[in-house]
């Protein structure tokens, strides 16, 4: 299992060991030992599962009294994944990164708390699972506008699907004093 550092201080990419044979295939999805040896010490409080079509797009989401950490995977289809880190103070403040998960690469995307997250659906249909840190709460849940000019992210789209709540989501720098704090570690 690899731990592969992104951009962004914290974000990972997981890469785990894919054991395949005539029969099919078995990996680990998850192992709290090895994921915190590979700098993920997060404990995971509930488990997501998200079908989108192809051209849907999904965020940017996050909450800001209680945080959430995602472990995010593709389980069937292909998604752009997207972490933008959200916390007011931090070096990294307003930048993005994107991966592209899938059902065939296995890669897993660890997107800690302060971080907004969102993905586009690549494939006809992708389910996408993520594990949070914290659970769920509607009324702490802000949704940053997807393509914020300040953040610069290269969608792999250009005109997506989106919910109302997502199309009518404000602008990173519209939502400052409801955004949480950096703290060092």
């Amino acid at each position: 299992m690899r731990f592969v550092p992104t951009v962004l201080p914290d974000v990972i990419v997981v890469e785990p060991d894919v054991y395949s044979d005539d029969r099919g295939l078995f990996l680990e999805t998850y192992h709290a030992r090895k994921y915190a040896e590979g700098g993920i010490r997060e404990t995971f409080v509930q488990d997501n599962h998200s079908r989108s079509r192809r051209g849907v797009l999904r965020g940017l989401h996050a909450q800001c009294r209680h945080p959430q950490g995602k472990l995010v995977r593709v389980m069937h289809g292909e998604a752009y994944d997207v972490a933008v880190d959200i916390r007011r103070g931090s070096p990294t403040f307003g930048r993005a990164v994107g991966v592209t998960l899938s059902g065939e690469n296995f890669r897993q995307l660890y997107i800690p708390p302060g971080f907004a997250h969102g993905f586009c659906a690549l494939s006809d249909w992708v389910d996408v699972a993520y594990k949070c840190t914290v659970l769920y709460d509607a009324a702490d849940e802000i949704t940053v506008l997807w393509n914020d000019p300040g953040l610069a992210i290269d969608w792999p789209i250009r005109d997506p699907i989106l919910s109302p709540k997502d199309a009518a989501a404000p602008r990173l720098a519209e939502l400052m004093e409801r955004l949480p704090r950096f703290t060092a570690v």
